[in-house]
């Protein structure tokens, strides 16, 4: 049995195990709203940049398909965007998206398509070079606000491998949120674009749409949904940054009561281990008395 001072030695370093889980567990908590207020804010733009996207692709233009509205039959390469944490101590928030593309990356195998991939996140990046998967591009070290400027290297090279046919299909993996305690692992196609990113429709409004396209309507159609795709790839990114301050309050604040729970039995067994050395120092004096009298 552990002495007594072994023991308050345990103690001590759970406690002060327990001080740091609770500081980060409360400043998950503040960036967790802070992320979940850009997650939000980014949406009504990603809402109506979708509406109009949509409208224009199903306006006929002459003599003109845009590439990321063409299916391709027959797929041999695909590309993977993989968003993930820089920074672990976020549950199983990172192991959940990896184990849905290590699925995927299996079935695309079995059907002999090769796969090369972007990293968003330094966790992700560490798992597709486990894979050996070839990484054409990756952005880590995002912090806590997401930024365009710093995602577009790695975004464009997935989008112009697509373009000019290195790739047939794109993508997109991160995780949703949908609250404070549930996240959803998500691989999803992105290019070439799919009805279910293009079937938003204006409630309010019940008549066709026209559109005056300056200069023309190929160079609009061309920037228009670019910038769609980066935006998706955006509010993926943001989506994925307020699942992980979520995950980590949650993963923080089970790792701050299991620490309660286990200074509680310490020092349980502490009491007992106390009581038991003075029962015998009593037991001993008792005997010593009876032995001289």
């Amino acid at each position: 049995m552990p002495s007594t001072k072994e023991i308050r030695g345990k103690i001590k370093s759970v406690q002060n195990t327990r001080k740091i889980t609770k500081a980060m567990e409360m400043v998950a908590a503040s960036k967790m709203r802070k992320a979940q207020d850009r997650m939000f804010a980014a949406r009504p733009y990603g809402d109506k940049i979708r509406v109009i996207a949509s409208h224009l692709s199903r306006a006929s233009i002459a003599d003109y398909q845009h590439p990321f509205l063409t299916q391709r039959n027959d797929s041999k390469k695909v590309g993977i965007i993989l968003v993930s944490t820089d920074k672990g101590l976020a549950g199983a928030l990172n192991t959940n998206i990896q184990r849905q593309l290590l699925q995927r990356f299996k079935e695309w195998s079995s059907e002999g398509i090769s796969v090369q991939a972007s990293a968003l996140g330094n966790k992700g990046l560490g798992f597709l070079q486990r894979m050996g998967i070839q990484v054409v591009s990756q952005a880590v070290q995002l912090g806590d606000r997401p930024n365009l400027d710093r995602l577009i290297g790695a975004i464009s090279a997935q989008i112009e491998a697509y373009k000019e046919g290195k790739v047939d299909k794109v993508y997109l993996c991160y995780t949703r949120f949908v609250n404070a305690m549930k996240q959803i692992p998500v691989v999803e196609q992105i290019l070439p674009l799919t009805d279910e990113h293009l079937s938003a429709e204006d409630p309010k409004r019940k008549y066709s749409w026209d559109y005056i396209y300056e200069p023309d309507a190929q160079t609009v159609l061309d920037e228009l949904l670019r910038r769609y795709v980066e935006t998706l790839i955006y509010q993926a990114v943001a989506e994925n940054m307020a699942s992980e301050q979520s995950a980590r309050m949650v993963a923080m604040k089970a790792a701050s009561d299991n620490a309660k729970k286990l200074i509680d039995d310490l020092q349980l067994v502490y009491n007992k281990t106390r009581q038991a050395g003075i029962t015998k120092e009593i037991t001993e004096i008792v005997g010593g008395a009876a032995a001289v009298s």
